[in-house]
């Protein structure tokens, strides 16, 4: 068990070590400063522009980055739909997987346009080659969107007054070829070369040491796993996603893929920093999202070691922790380390079964969706945690009797109203869909058994974690829900798809209006936004606006599970 605690340790000292030089890295390519690599992407990134009859010298509006945004977005959402609805008969189908219904393609491709790579189907049977390198291509450039319209914040947080941010398509490409496809390559092969599969050959037969025969599903797994953690996709080749041995096979696997997951939603913090010059306000995020982060993970490690009482009370020894839904091989706290991990920063992938949690622990990872920006996913981590920032300069200037100021530009009536949609919007979301779906279930429990594994609290708790996580851009689930259902396909596809554009609309239209905004040099009476006491009250609004709206339906789900079990 030391050794298991010393590992994920290791893990996030590894990330924050790797983070800051990323980071500066990043923060380089936004402002178009020379990096290391430009004698090798120059060209690449002029040939698409070449193709694409991009013109990189033409600055936008805040507007036109959303509409550019929201238009590629459409264009993915149709390709996807056209390919996985006719799997069957186009190439690259070596195991003859069927197409998808045209419900679940809706949710898949969705899913993975929004970056949340929620999965109703199994890899191995629900899909073919085609359809996972069309799936691995949205991982690339659905995170590569919420990356660059991040730098669109960052531009217009500069202690400037401009109507133009840049271009949508330069911080794109650029974040494409110089940021996720480098980093990709270096897991994939730390993955390949680590007994993960990398072939396009269909299913092989093993002979078990049994005895046994069976046929085990291959494909070009080692690049699709790079990118679904690099990029916080999530998602799975296979069903049982990284607790597949195939997948997830070694604990050096294990530890490349949390880091890579955690890698660029940290370095997007220091690369802020490194845009505006102004490193101490990186350092205060970095250390309200880090304590938010270990409020949650602590817990649900010692949780987890602890066993669960009920199967203490059989007379069953656990010195291994709670290991129901585990991997022997990860063991329980390095699983829980995973489980908070991959819901605070939105990757969705699991190495072990959420259901399978101890109470508290399951709601701590429903917390880290629902709170949604303890790190966050890549790109939208920052602007979900920036409209608590606004939110809190303009409470904390009323509270000092100072004119409410974030980086030298007055807050006024109209950010504050957008700030707000935005923060009640997630829990409206999540609530919302949740009400109707237990109404459902509920009301004609008979029509739709085939919904829950387990009624009461924790079958109202699967069906809360998957519009959280749905609404949270994550993608993992509590999967003792059937959720391939035609309720759940398109109700958790409407949430995605809100829940991924609007909460970008919002963060990038108060940059934008801002921006636009005169200048204010800092002067006696400026509310300092770089220290520990604006940390902590960032903070309490977050505790505030977002944990508690979520306190009712936790009471109904986890928490009185909780007190059913102690």
């Amino acid at each position: 068990m030391n050794t298991e605690i010393f590992g994920t340790i290791l893990m996030y000292g590894i990330v924050v070590l790797l983070a800051i030089p990323l980071g500066r890295y990043i923060g380089k390519i936004f402002t178009n400063q020379p990096t290391w690599l430009d004698k090798i992407f120059n060209p690449v990134d002029n040939l698409f522009y070449k193709i694409c009859g991009i013109d990189i010298s033409k600055e936008m509006t805040w507007k036109q980055h959303l509409l550019a945004l929201l238009t590629i977005n459409a264009a993915w959402f149709v390709l996807s739909m056209l390919v996985l609805t006719n799997m069957s008969w186009l190439p690259l189908n070596p195991d003859g997987n069927p197409s998808m219904s045209a419900d679940l393609a809706f949710n898949t491709s969705i899913s993975f346009v929004v970056n949340t790579n929620l999965q109703h189907y199994s890899g191995e049977t629900g899909i073919s080659y085609l359809g996972q390198l069309i799936l691995m291509l949205w991982q690339f450039v659905s995170a590569a969107t919420g990356i660059a319209i991040c730098a669109v914040v960052f531009m217009a947080m500069k202690e400037r007054t401009t109507k133009t941010l840049g271009n949508f398509y330069f911080y794109f490409v650029r974040t494409c070829t110089r940021i996720l496809f480098p980093i990709a390559v270096a897991v994939a092969s730390i993955l390949s070369f680590s007994g993960t599969p990398m072939t396009f050959e269909g299913k092989d037969t093993i002979t078990t040491l049994q005895g046994d025969t069976l046929q085990v599903s291959r494909g070009p797994v080692a690049a699709f796993v790079a990118i679904k953690h690099l990029g916080t996709n999530g998602g799975g080749f296979y069903g049982a996603n990284s607790a597949h041995p195939l997948e997830n096979p070694t604990y050096l696997t294990n530890i490349t893929e949390m880091v890579a997951q955690m890698l660029i939603p940290i370095a997007m913090i220091f690369a802020l920093g490194f845009v505006i010059k102004r490193r101490t306000l990186s350092w205060m995020i970095f250390g309200v999202m880090s304590f938010g982060f270990l409020l949650l993970t602590i817990p649900t490690v010692i949780s987890e070691i602890n066993g669960n009482p009920k199967i203490a009370e059989m007379g069953i020894a656990q010195p291994l922790g709670s290991m129901e839904g585990k991997e022997v091989r990860i063991g329980a706290a390095a699983s829980a380390y995973w489980s908070i991990t991959t819901t605070v920063i939105s990757t969705g992938s699991v190495n072990s079964m959420h259901d399978s949690y101890t109470p508290l622990s399951g709601m701590n990872q429903m917390l880290g969706m629902m709170i949604n920006c303890f790190y966050g996913g890549v790109g939208v981590g920052i602007l979900n945690f920036y409209i608590f920032i606004i939110l809190a300069v303009f409470i904390s200037g009323l509270m000092v009797g100072r004119t409410p100021e974030f980086l030298g530009k007055k807050i006024e009536a109209k950010e504050m109203k957008i700030a707000m949609l935005i923060a009640l919007l997630h829990p409206f979301l999540i609530l919302s869909a949740t009400a109707i779906a237990s109404s459902l279930y509920a009301g004609n429990p008979e029509a739709y058994s085939g919904w829950l594994a387990n009624p009461g609290f924790h079958g109202f708790s699967e069906m809360l974690y998957e519009f959280t996580s749905s609404a949270a851009n994550n993608g993992s689930g509590f999967e003792g829900l059937g959720d391939n259902t035609l309720f759940w396909n398109i109700a958790c596809g409407l949430v995605m798809l809100l829940a991924r554009f609007l909460p970008i609309v919002g963060p990038v239209a108060i940059a934008g209006i801002l921006g636009s905004k005169k200048y204010i040099p800092e002067s006696n009476g400026t509310l300092k936004t770089d220290t520990a006491t604006f940390g902590l009250m960032v903070f309490a609004v977050i505790a505030i606006v977002a944990a508690l709206a979520f306190f009712p339906a936790l009471t109904l789900g986890p928490i009185a599970e909780y007190f059913s079990i102690y």
